[in-house]
This record gives C-alpha cells, sequence and structure tokens, in this order.
C-alpha cells in the first residue's frame, strides 16, 4: 500500500487524542505521539504520507507483521460465525488455540490458561505457584520486566516499579548474569554462570528455601537489555528449583514464537519450566492475548481443588482464531527459521561490523530477531551513553540518535542507553538490510557524545 497524505484527518486524529487519551507511562503533557494513518508488513506511516520501517515490532510483538491478511481473513471469518463467548464452555478457536501451543511448548506444560495479556499471565503464574507450594515469597531478577499490573509490575526489576512497588508484596530480587555490567566481578562467561548462581543460592538460603514459591525470569530479558544468559545458567537455576521444591517460572511473554529463531527461548538452553507465560508473538498482537503453559504436577494440583482465578475475556474467540491463524501462518511459511537464518547471517554479523565503525556501539548482543545494542560514551569506561532511568536534558544524546533513526525512515526501539534491533520474525533481507543501513547513519549521531 502506498501512504498517501491526509493532514487534515492526521490533525483530527492528533487532537481527539491529546484531548481524551491517557497514554501509560507518560507525564501527558510531554508527549507528542504520532498519528498513525496505516500499516503493512514490515511499515506504518503517519498521515503526512512518511513511512517509518518497524524496528520495534510495535512492542516486540508484531512477529509476522501487521495485517496479514490469512490472520485478518481468520479474525473476520470467527467474527462472522461467533464473536464472543464465556470462558466456562468449550469451543473450537479456543481449543484448537491451546492444541498447537501445548504442541510447540517444552516438556510436559500441555495445559494452558488463557489471559488477556502478559501482565495478567504473570499474575496468575505467581498465584498458581503459591497455591501449588503453599509458600509465599517469589525471586526475580534486577534487569527485568514482567508487565504493570500490580503484582506483575512489584516483580519487574525496573524502574516503573518504583511507584508501585509496595514493599509487602512478597517479591525478592536478585542479580542474574550479564557479563558486560558483571556484578560479581566476572571476566568469562563460565565465571558469571558460576558466580551469579552462587549469588541466588546464598540469596534463597538467607530468604529460606521453605519460603520461596517460586523463580521467575524472562528467558531472555527483553525491554531490559536482551541479555542471552550464558551457557548453564538457566539449567543451574533449574537445578536450584528441584533441590528446594521452588516452582521454576519462564517468563516467554517477548522472546516466546519465533523471536529468538525457536519457537520458545527455553528451546535455546534445553530447560522445561514449570510454568510458562506467553502473550505478544502468540497472535501478533492482533487481539489481545495472554497465557500460562501449566506443567502436569502443577496441573494436578487444581485436578479436585478449584483454581481461584479467572477472566470474563479467557481465551476470546477473536484473540483464539487469531492465535490459530497465526501459528499456521509461521509454520507454513517458515517464520521461525527465518528469523534463525536471518538473525545469524545477517543482523548479527552487520551489527559486529556496526560497532567497529561506531565507537558509541559498546557492546552487541542477541539472536534471532532479539538484538541490542549497548550505547556508550567510552568504550573503555563502559560509562553509559546517558544515565540508569534518564529523562529530560540527561537523556538528550539518546533522543538525539532516536530523532535520527526516525529521519532516516527507521522506527528505533530505545529503552536508557540502549537501542533494540527486534523487527517482525518474517522480514526480508532486504528489509534488514534497508533499516541496518538507517541505523548505522543514526549511530553517527550517538558518536558525536562519545570522547
Amino acid at each position: 500500500m502506498t501512504p498517501q497524505p491526509n493532514p487534515e484527518a492526521g490533525a483530527a486524529v492528533k487532537a481527539a487524542d491529546r484531548d481524551h487519551v491517557f497514554h501509560s507511562w507518560s507525564a501527558q503533557e510531554l508527549i507528542d505521539p504520532l498519528a498513525v494513518a496505516g500499516a503493512e508488513g514490515s511499515y506504518f506511516w503517519g498521515y503526512d504520507g512518511r513511512r517509518y520501517l518497524d524496528f520495534s515490532s510495535g512492542l516486540v510483538y508484531t512477529n509476522v507483521g501487521y495485517q496479514h491478511p490469512k490472520i485478518v481473513a481468520a479474525i473476520q471469518e470467527q467474527a462472522a460465525r461467533m464473536t464472543t463467548f464465556a470462558p466456562a464452555f468449550a469451543i473450537e478457536a479456543r481449543s484448537e488455540a491451546a492444541r498447537l501451543i501445548a504442541e510447540r511448548t517444552p516438556g510436559d506444560l500441555d495445559k494452558i490458561f488463557f489471559t488477556n495479556g502478559g501482565a495478567d499471565a504473570v499474575e496468575h503464574a505467581i498465584r498458581m505457584a503459591r497455591l501449588h507450594t503453599g509458600r509465599p515469597k517469589v525471586l526475580s531478577a534486577y534487569r527485568s520486566y514482567h508487565g504493570g499490573t500490580q503484582q506483575a509490575v512489584n516483580i519487574t526489576g525496573d524502574p516503573r516499579r518504583w511507584a508501585s512497588d509496595s514493599g509487602t508484596a512478597g517479591v525478592v530480587h536478585f542479580w542474574a548474569p550479564y557479563l558486560y555490567r558483571s556484578r560479581f566481578y566476572a571476566e568469562t562467561e563460565e565465571q558469571e554462570c558460576a558466580r551469579a548462581l552462587e549469588h541466588l543460592e546464598t540469596t534463597i538460603a538467607f530468604e529460606g528455601p521453605s519460603t520461596v514459591a517460586a523463580i521467575i525470569l524472562e528467558t531472555i530479558p527483553g525491554t531490559a537489555g536482551i541479555m542471552v544468559p550464558p551457557p548453564g545458567y538457566l539449567a543451574g537455576v533449574r537445578e536450584i528449583c528441584d533441590k528446594h521444591g521452588i516452582v521454576f517460572v519462564l517468563d516467554e511473554v517477548m522472546a516466546g514464537f519465533g523471536r529468538t529463531g525457536e519457537w520458545f527461548a527455553a528451546d535455546l538452553f534445553d530447560v522445561t519450566p514449570d510454568l510458562l507465560t506467553f502473550a505478544k508473538g502468540v497472535n501478533s498482537g492482533y487481539v489481545p492475548l495472554g497465557g500460562v503453559a501449566i506443567s502436569g504436577a502443577i496441573a494436578e494440583t487444581f485436578g479436585k481443588r478449584p483454581y481461584p482465578g479467572g477472566l470474563t475475556y479467557s481465551g476470546h474467540p477473536l484473540a483464539c482464531a487469531a492465535a490459530v491463524a497465526t501459528i499456521n501462518v509461521m509454520a507454513e511459511e517458515g517464520v521461525v527459521e527465518n528469523a534463525a537464518r536471518l538473525g545469524e547471517s545477517v543482523v548479527g554479523p552487520e551489527l559486529r561490523a556496526l560497532a567497529e565503525r561506531h565507537p558509541s556501539v559498546g557492546e552487541v548482543r542477541g539472536v534471532g530477531m532479539f538484538w541490542a545494542l549497548e550505547l556508550v560514551r567510552d568504550r573503555e569506561t563502559r560509562e553509559p551513553l546517558v544515565p540508569y532511568n534518564a529523562a529530560g536534558q540527561a537523556n538528550a544524546p539518546m533522543a538525539a540518535f532516536a530523532a535520527a533513526a526516525k529521519k532516516s525512515g527507521l522506527w528505533p526501539f530505545v529503552n536508557m542507553n540502549r537501542t533494540h534491533v527486534v523487527p517482525p520474525c518474517n522480514i526480508s533481507e532486504a528489509e534488514l538490510k534497508e533499516g541496518l543501513a538507517a541505523l548505522d547513519s543514526a549511530l553517527s549521531v550517538a558518536d558525536e557524545y562519545t570522547g
């Protein structure tokens, strides 16, 4: 589709937004949201006719791009047949979505509890773990994000937690491995892994193993920086959980459904959790849907004991029809394989080449269509390009970088001192190279703040 400028319509959309829409995570009077006229494939465009290559996949969820015709058709067909139905009944779209998901989850995660998104998936996973174990505490990592609802935001390890952190939510944070900024004075991945596991064991010992219901980790942290865990770390956490009777929860809301070049990131590490949360890519974000994949042992806990939780829209027919279509499209069109192939042959090599050319790039890390560039003022000291949780003038270097990317027709995913490369998993090689060229140009602006 060729974008057609319509500034009058855009002005009306923008005015209504500013008059009535309350935006998340924002000071309402300080934002200037782009009015979007349309989207297709890996691109979207504004009412001014300017088109952007979306290297953010929305919020890392349009895993098969915008407006995929087979998914749109599936939603239309489901709407004509049955727009909605209560969750206590068995309906075809819900049953088929659950079956297709269970076929792809690792191990015996064969029962699917549907939610409206990722945050409430995490809420219910934690509730299940606490009820299954009879224990109150949950351990989660700093540098993590698990959602914006009350329990999920308390589990989160980034500054978005602070305003809502009650301090009484039964949450204990610990340091997960991150060699580039090691909290353990490690010099190798092996050291980082061993010392991070020792730190976790010590934290559990001092908290009291019999009080810990669950450890929750993003398999590969997303918004926090795409820090791929070192070999052996997740297997080590699995062993620690088994040793102490702790439920192991993996949050795959962002990393799941092809993003890492596998159906689930857990497959990269040959680890099976007790509970796995998902959302976003399950239906490319076309209709809100999330869920918890549940192991046999935890499902058995609620075999004759009612699970005290539910949602009016659990397994909504339109959302589930979109999930069925998305999973089938991904299988038929080789989307997971495309993410793995292009991540290894194009994104990784190209980003490492960018790092050679740009002094602002401190580290490149990632896999599949899930990458981050850590931007720094000084490669030797690793001083971040902007301070932790910077805002206003302190964040000017990253704001300048983002503006330069957009001017080049690239819509970046920027968080703190990082830019993430997280395009749709079915992006073409030509589109990828177009975006990476724009990124190359924008990084020259970041370079101006180094020295």
